[in-house]
């Protein structure tokens, strides 16, 4: 662009939820130690289990190579498939709640595939992204754009998430210089048949019935030799925003941003020989959503006075081939995949195609007509990547073998974003003929609008990237070892653009291209002082793609140039770089009951890409303005203090803000990079206490606590200061056989602090955290 359940129905249920979790634990704390499953592990509990009194290790692919995550030199958090579906986590604002140092904003007004997601202070709503995210060893990542946000598969058959933090350009690429989120599925298994099912039922207030179905077979086909694994999940999220008259402020449509998502995953396996196997896989997923998640400020809680409704459809789908050999000496692994997204939906453009102030004076009462009619922003969004990677890994390291360990490989994608935009402003010509007048006219706007259509512009973006990476370790002694890595990357980035109708000034047709190139270096060096505890280090340096920018009409915007002192707006904008600095350390202590990870950083960013706002026109491009620095630390602390009892503190601070001034968008040096929080926590606990008989029941609970932040650099936009805020969820259920029964309740005092005020088309729209919800689930094997 230029640019249900009752009140008093919902609180005493959760008032009842609350007090049975404190009844219930009250009287587990008098019991035995249970024998039950390891808390921390999946929901799934084998009635004779002996209960594990240490922290199961994890097991991550951070550097491509299975890991336990305790002995990676990077700061890495990890929640598995099970915590995420006992923490009833289902998507992007949930996971920065629950790890330190990430968090989200909602790009163009809060909704589904409409968040950009920050890392450690590197934030930024313009350019490239700053985060990578993955599916398996999938990219899909794209650059930012005021048309839609970050891809968000559902947290459906997931082994785990790993949050990366720092920058991975060495393994990940452009783009991954504040961290990389990656979305580790659960792959068929050749041996073992396995089926799942999980239903979910709940009432938000102010809203109305939610729900979540999905079930997971898993079919070893030829035993040993070659499996499937299919999954499907539906569900339904329950809208909570009013719709109202701007003229009487009566209700015209209720829950208008409810949404329904529908998910499909399949995957083969198939290993011909003991050294080779072959992974066809896809997923597809779908959602739609009837409107977004933003409210007006001006109107009473969540209501919105819109003219015009905002659904979007996003449909993403990912098949990919992944073929792993063993050489012998090191592993072959290929990855062959294709992503694509698309996205088309509506905003509310009343505000900003609002041509009453142009339409002349006469005919008498034409201006005030105009000026009355509702406008549509129709985009139309479309990603589509083929990528190609192959890399070979060198075996674990074996101090009898070689004092090194390494990879390398190449990689190479394809990518092209393609975003139209419609803007029809309703009736415009029938009200003009009803005036006896012709838009057309010189004496009037001086333009033809067919259609309706007052703006459309066509965008191509084309970029194309080359790269050879690989990382090499050099153990001094078993102990103690050193990283270095290196990525070479060359791309080819262009921009293609048609455009047309009263706010383009006309037909207009442009092209654009530029190249880059880019080489990232990694420096690290890890000492294992003791099995138990690991000290490490590093230097690494990040980056993202630069990029072009479509003309814009000096026609309409000349003021706006003259008032940033340039003549037309640049066409391209270049590459913005980073070094990060870290020292952290991962311990088990206590014999192994208690684990402490922990780190420090500091990073230098150069040539910010920035988006610089025209608010005379409401046009806007990008550009490198600006330095910044960010510093700051994470922790993550899990304990078990006894068999039934594991405990979870983790925290980050961050400081991250500008180091020069930049006046095209009253900046100075000092100011906080935006959509960063200052601080977060939570505090996780769970209980495990025996029932009547092999059964064994269960009590979680969870506070996140989120700093205030920033939103915009601009000090006077509404999103300014977004405030400190904090949510409570807790959970209380039984297992029985192979099934596991759960009631839940997500932000329990019913928090509805305003979080972000996104200026969305010239309205200044609210984003409150999502009303209490009570619910129960059934999860189980069969």
């Amino acid at each position: 662009m230029r640019p249900a359940s009752s009140n008093l129905t919902c609180a005493i249920a959760a008032a009842a939820a609350t007090s049975t979790l404190l009844l219930a634990t009250a009287t587990a704390a008098a019991q035995q130690p249970p024998a039950g499953a390891d808390p921390a592990a999946a929901p799934e509990v084998k009635k004779t289990a002996k209960q594990s009194e240490q922290i199961e290790a994890v097991v991550v692919t951070a550097q491509k190579r299975k890991e336990d995550a305790s002995k990676v030199p990077l700061s890495i958090s990890v929640i598995s498939g099970e915590e995420l579906q006992a923490a009833h986590i289902n998507n992007f604002a949930d996971v920065t709640r629950a790890m330190p140092n990430i968090s989200f904003s909602g790009a163009s007004g809060a909704g589904a595939g409409l968040s950009n997601i920050e890392i450690r202070g590197i934030s930024s709503a313009a350019g490239s992204a700053t985060v990578g995210v993955y599916l398996d060893d999938v990219s899909m990542t794209t650059r930012n754009l005021y048309s839609l946000g970050s891809s968000e598969p559902k947290f459906f058959d997931i082994d785990r998430i790993e949050v990366l933090r720092g920058p991975q350009g060495t393994l990940y690429g452009a783009s991954s210089m504040g961290g990389t989120i990656k979305f580790i599925s659960n792959q068929p298994n050749l041996k073992e048949r396995e089926a799942s099912v999980y239903s979910e039922v709940s009432g938000t207030v102010g809203g109305g019935a939610n729900y979540t179905v999905n079930g997971v077979v898993n079919q070893p086909l030829i035993p040993g030799e070659l499996a499937l694994r299919v999954g499907v999940q539906s569900g339904h999220q329950s809208g909570y925003i009013d719709q109202v008259s701007p003229a009487t402020g009566n209700v015209v449509a209720s829950g208008i941003n409810s949404q329904d998502a529908s998910v499909v995953k399949l995957a083969i396996k198939w290993a011909p020989t003991p050294q080779l196997s072959l992974t066809p896989s896809v997923f597809y997923q779908e959602v739609n959503s009837k409107d977004i998640d933003a409210s007006y400020l001006a109107l009473p809680k969540n209501q919105t006075g819109k003219l015009v409704r905002e659904p979007g459809n996003d449909r993403l789908l990912v098949p990919s081939l992944t073929v792993n050999y063993d050489m012998g000496m090191a592993d072959l692994i290929s990855v062959s995949s294709f992503y694509q997204r698309t996205f088309n939906r509506t905003q509310d453009g009343t505000t900003v195609n609002n041509l009453g102030f142009a339409v002349p004076a006469t005919p008498p009462g034409l201006a005030a007509a105009v000026g009355a009619l509702p406008s549509a922003v129709y985009l139309q969004n479309q990603v589509r990547q083929f990528s190609q990677e192959l890399r070979v890994t060198s075996k674990p390291y074996d101090q009898k073998v070689s004092p090194f360990t390494w990879l390398g490989g190449v990689y190479y994608a394809n990518l092209h974003t393609n975003v139209t935009d419609n803007e029809p402003i309703f009736g415009l010509n029938a009200t003009y003929a009803a005036f006896g007048a012709n838009p057309a006219d010189p004496g009037q706007l001086g333009i033809a609008f067919p259609n309706d259509n007052s703006y459309f512009s066509e965008r191509h973006y084309h970029t194309e990237q080359e790269a050879v990476f690989g990382e090499l370790n050099y153990y001094f002694m078993p102990s103690l070892h050193a990283t270095i890595g290196m990525r070479y990357l060359q791309a080819t980035d262009s921009l293609s653009r048609n455009g047309d109708f009263y706010w383009n000034g006309g037909p207009t047709s442009s092209s654009v291209t530029s190249k880059s190139s880019a080489f990232t270096p990694k420096f690290s060096l890890s000492w294992e002082v003791d099995p138990n505890n690991t000290v490490y280090t590093s230097a690494t340096e990040g980056f993202r793609l630069g990029g072009n920018d479509r003309p814009i009409p000096a026609s309409l915007c000349a003021a706006d140039f003259n008032n940033l002192g340039i003549t037309a707006a640049p066409t391209s904008f270049k590459s913005d770089k980073l070094w990060s600095y870290e020292l952290g350390n991962k311990s088990r202590l206590l014999g192994n009951r208690l684990q402490v990870n922990a780190a420090l950083f500091y990073i230098k960013w150069n040539g910010l890409q920035q988006d610089i706002q025209l608010p005379g026109c409401g046009f806007d491009y990008e550009t490198n303005v600006g330095n910044a620095s960010s510093y700051g630390a994470e922790f993550e602390i899990k304990a078990k203090p006894a068999s039934n009892i594991v405990l979870g503190l983790s925290g980050g601070y961050t400081n991250a803000t500008l180091s020069s001034d930049v006046p095209s968008l009253h900046a100075h040096a000092g100011d906080q990079i935006q959509g960063v929080p200052k601080y977060n926590a939570t505090l996780t606990g769970q209980y495990n206490f025996n029932l009547p008989g092999d059964y064994y029941g269960f009590a979680r609970a969870a506070a996140h606590w989120t700093g205030s932040s920033h939103g915009t650099l601009v000090a006077t936009d509404p999103d300014y200061q977004r405030p400190a805020y904090s949510t409570f969820d807790a959970s209380i259920g039984a297992t029985f056989d192979r099934w596991e029964l759960t009631l839940f309740v997500k932000n329990a005092f019913n928090n509805d602090k305003v979080i972000q005020r996104p200026n969305v088309q010239s309205v200044s729209e609210g984003y409150r955290l999502d009303p209490r919800t009570i619910g129960i689930s059934l999860a189980g094997k069969i």
